[in-house]
């Protein structure tokens, strides 16, 4: 069944921001981070590989978007945006340069290429960071709107191995690179964010039509068909590049809604890279035409409140101030990550959460301590995570349902830090025990748990007296048949 309705997504914001953002939405279908809209003709994969492919992507629920930038040197912006011509509350420049003009801007900016020397950048450090928190794959940038590259590109100096770079002799300059090798050698699947936008690159805000004024090129593609056919060349060379020099790629990402896959022949860039990629998912997010391999809606806001049958990803900011690192970012902790993914999961999709490194290099010890706590979590619980589908009534309250391949069924109660349970119950429907005595709490090694009719066709589970729940962001009773007897 596909979706028919049209998911409108936005970036992980403060509610005043969020506002602003839904009020200015372009009618194109693009918008501030997710302030796109996800297509209504969405379908999946035709490829055979691929469709093999995303069904193995469920499997591994949990995912980490490392996202980087020049712009980290500012310390208060997040990726790209203050850039954009588009002002407003949600991407402020930084506090000197407030009321420059546009173009006056965009040279600054464009100059932190030249101070951009993160020495402190180990990508094996922050591999088996991303690895302990759990996480199953990672999105490493390789370009973000501002089109500075991540890459050893050929096709512009505007990336961090050009010798405008002072970071560009470092054996780690090549992040793109050196993070998907690092990915591999710990067994995350590797994936490469990368944004279609690009604002550095002549062939779309070209300077010839004058300043630009919104995130979109500055002139009609089709009175100038032979710039937007430069453009498109631009952008399937540096596609061309990753799905060839950068090893064995799971999933090419694709953002920057208002360059349409059909704009710049999504279908042969994705038929060339699938020959060298067997089975890549290619996510040209909120466009369709059947090169949206899975749906991304983007922000805590806009993630599905039910189960859903089609394949979908909720792409979530670990700051409140953008998806990169700013030094005046608070975090999500592990408890809200934790029960984000539960949700997720128990509605039919995946969750990766987006974070990054600072100016020097280096992840926030938030960050590191957060996810460090999300990966004990799944430790204990995460059997009734990776490898599961959810099973009808997919959640009830404030419990939600997963269940293997082998018929073994898992109950998720989510429950506040401060508090402990309210009750030593926890309620389930009646028709998950049906068959099945064998009823466990995951990471607690006793005997098997009881439980009691509760009416309107559910059951309370009864919990071990001695065991304090006090501080667990979620606890998972584990449901399984019967065992015949030797």
């Amino acid at each position: 069944m596909n979706i028919r309705i049209c998911l409108t997504t936005i970036l992980f914001l403060p509610l005043s921001y969020t506002c602003l953002a839904q009020d200015n939405i372009p009618e194109k279908g693009d918008g501030f981070g997710g302030a796109f809209k996800v297509s209504k003709d969405w379908e999946p994969p035709r490829d055979p590989k691929a469709i093999r492919k995303l069904e193995a992507f469920q499997d591994l629920k949990f995912g980490i978007m490392y996202n980087w930038g020049i712009q980290t040197q500012f310390g208060t912006v997040d990726q790209s945006w203050s850039l954009c011509p588009e002002r407003y509350v949600w991407n402020k420049r930084p506090a000197p340069y407030e009321n420059e003009d546009w173009a006056s801007y965009k040279k600054v900016y464009e100059q932190l290429q030249k101070t951009f020397n993160p020495l402190l950048f180990n990508p094996e450090i922050d591999a088996k960071t991303i690895v302990a928190s759990g996480a199953k794959y990672i999105l490493v940038d390789a370009k973000h709107h501002d089109g500075f590259c991540l890459f050893d590109t050929k096709t512009t100096d505007y990336r961090i191995t050009s010798d405008n770079c002072p970071f560009s002799g470092n054996k780690n300059a090549n992040v793109v690179r050196v993070m998907l090798e690092a990915a591999r050698k710990n067994n995350l699947w590797a994936g490469i964010y990368f944004s279609k936008v690009d604002w550095n690159t002549p062939y779309y805000w070209a300077p010839q039509f004058g300043p630009a004024t919104s995130r979109s090129e500055n002139y009609d593609r089709h009175r100038h068909p032979e710039l937007w056919d430069q453009f498109r060349k631009f952008t399937a060379r540096q596609l061309q590049e990753l799905t060839t020099d950068y090893g064995d790629i799971d999933i090419l990402w694709l953002d920057g809604g208002q360059v349409s896959g059909n704009s710049i022949n999504l279908a042969d860039i994705a038929k060339s890279a699938r020959e060298r990629q067997p089975g890549l998912l290619v996510v040209d997010r909120c466009n369709g035409g059947g090169y949206e391999d899975y749906l991304t809606p983007e922000g805590i806001h806009q993630m599905p409140t039910h189960y859903i049958a089609d394949a979908w990803e909720a792409c979530v900011s670990m700051g409140d101030h953008g998806w990169a690192w700013t030094k005046i970012n608070k975090y999500l902790d592990a408890e809200s990550i934790i029960q984000l993914l539960v949700k997720a999961v128990a509605r039919n999709g995946n969750l990766v959460v987006g974070l990054g490194p600072d100016a020097e290099g280096v992840l926030a010890p938030e960050v590191v301590k957060s996810l460090n706590e999300i990966g004990q979590w799944l430790k204990t619980n995460g059997e009734a995570i990776y490898n599961t589908r959810p099973i009808k009534p997919y959640e009830s309250d404030n419990v939600f349902f997963t269940t293997k391949r082998d018929s073994t069924i898992y109950a998720i109660s989510i429950q506040n830090k401060t508090d402990s349970l309210s009750s030593n119950t926890i309620s389930i429907p009646s028709s998950l025990v049906e068959g099945r005595s064998n009823i466990t709490l995951l990471g607690f090694k006793g005997k098997n748990l009881h439980y009691l009719p509760a009416g309107n066709d559910m059951v309370k589970v009864v919990l071990p007296s001695s065991i304090n729940l006090k501080g667990i962001a979620a606890i998972t009773l584990k449901i399984s048949k019967n065992r015949p007897k030797m």
